[in-house]
């Protein structure tokens, strides 16, 4: 296991720095690395150079050499320059936190959508970076080098670029391909007029744990329940690949359910780029269920991260619910309004645009799918129906696609009163009764 040195600067009296380098070692933890210490220091602004003082660049490498570290990690991106100037001054290798998270997605990608994502980010993160990789990139051979005449004097580093350019175009053509598979997969999920909900959040809030909850209690084929789980693990990042499955309620309307790659502070510009067609899927929801880890101290801050990277999506207008989860972690008497003087709040706890819950005990799951289906109901209109028998496709279509109130066979036809969708009352409306009974 490799150890690591940590190193985070304090801009200006910023409160949040000690939380970004205590996340940033959970994040060395994930990457199976041991960490060996934590360097900090007070700057009014970032060293050009060094992004460090010169004089902790040699604290820096005293401690690290103290420690026996094998690599030393930046709480923050490292322009080319800074990462060259800091493995020539401190003599081990250098990562910074976006290398970090990289590596991290490198090693949990899965399907083939992902892995190409995560090495479009990878290829765009090391091209401007490949001059103090390693010091054989910038040897020249015995001829001049100039770029008219190519040959013995070509600098490797040229060489590693153009190889590496060449893989990016590739990697991004294949990755268009595999959207454009996505986008058509989208665009059928949309024609099926169900409801569209995406979970989003801070890494490690609960998604999976929540969408597994879900396929326990509503899956619709019990016998494939276990196959369509995803990975639920208490780590950051656990899972980067979009899923979606179809959550079917007894008396409730069926919705599509999707788990989105999780944020996080100081998350890469790349990876949101790289992952942008991942992403669409909470961009083109009917809702989004933010998923919030309630029993972490900082997860007002977790979720201003998570606001902003929707903003970067162009998803902040969209209805959401804040998903407060684990809150069986916490007192009650901390749940919300336990402290105006009232009795303590017990689980779930429910307002207008919230609900606190634990998805792992499954406590509140019916109470947030009436929650889901509450923020959904302009959508949806209550009528009765008196369909011909000669019709058994209306019949079929609405027993899958509403919630059927009273269903009887008559002598004329088969009688419905359901709560469906607008334009498919409107498309029955032929068959729709006064009568009641």
């Amino acid at each position: 296991m490799e150890k690591a040195l940590l190193v985070g600067i304090n801009l200006n009296n910023g409160e949040d720095y000690k939380l970004s380098l205590e996340e940033l070692g959970s994040l060395a933890e994930a990457c199976d690395m041991e960490v060996v210490g934590f360097v900090e220091q007070n700057l009014s602004e970032v060293h050009k150079a060094y992004y460090i003082g010169t004089g902790k660049v040699e604290e820096v490498k005293e401690i690290a050499e103290e420690k026996e570290a094998d690599v030393i990690i930046f709480d923050n991106s490292l322009s080319p320059m800074q990462m060259r100037n800091l493995q020539d001054k401190i003599g081990k290798p250098i990562l910074d936190r976006s290398a970090l998270i990289l590596d991290i997605f490198a090693s949990r990608a899965r399907s083939r959508e992902a892995r190409l994502q995560v090495e479009v980010a990878r290829l765009q993160y090391m091209l401007p970076r490949l001059v103090g990789m390693h010091a054989a990139l910038s040897r020249q051979g015995g001829g001049s080098g100039a770029m008219s005449n190519k040959g013995a004097g070509e600098k490797k580093l040229e060489l590693d670029r153009r190889v590496l350019e060449h893989r990016l175009a590739e990697y991004r053509r294949e990755l268009k391909e595999v959207s454009a598979e996505r986008q058509t997969q989208r665009k059928k999920r949309a024609a099926s007029g169900m409801p569209r909900v995406a979970l989003v959040g801070y890494t490690n809030a609960g998604k999976s744990t929540l969408l597994n909850a879900m396929l326990d209690l509503y899956g619709v084929d019990e016998i494939d329940v276990e196959e369509k789980k995803v990975m639920e693990k208490d780590m950051l990042f656990a899972t980067l690949d979009t899923t979606v499955r179809k959550i079917a309620p007894e008396k409730h309307h069926a919705f599509l359910l999707s788990d989105t790659v999780g944020f996080i502070h100081k998350l890469p510009h790349n990876l949101i780029e790289a992952f942008h067609s991942t992403l669409e899927e909470a961009k083109e929801a009917d809702i989004l269920l933010q998923v919030v880890d309630y029993s972490d101290e900082h997860y007002k801050e977790q979720i201003a991260v998570t606001n902003q990277t929707l903003r970067e999506l162009g998803a902040e207008n969209i209805p959401m619910l804040y998903v407060y989860n684990k809150a069986d972690k916490v007192a009650p008497e901390n749940l919300p309004g336990s402290l105006s003087g009232e009795s303590a709040r017990k689980l779930p706890y429910v307002t207008q645009d919230s609900i606190y819950l634990s998805a792992r005990e499954k406590i509140g799951m019916e109470e947030l799918v009436c929650l889901i289906e509450e923020k959904l109901s302009g959508g949806y209109k209550e009528c009765e129906l008196l369909i011909p028998y000669t019709d058994g496709r209306a019949v079929s279509y609405l027993k899958e696609n509403a919630v059927v109130l009273t269903m009887e066979y008559r002598d004329n036809g088969v009688y419905m009163k359901v709560n469906c969708k607008v334009q498919d009352c409107n498309y029955y409306e032929k068959y729709q009764i006064n009568s009641k009974i």
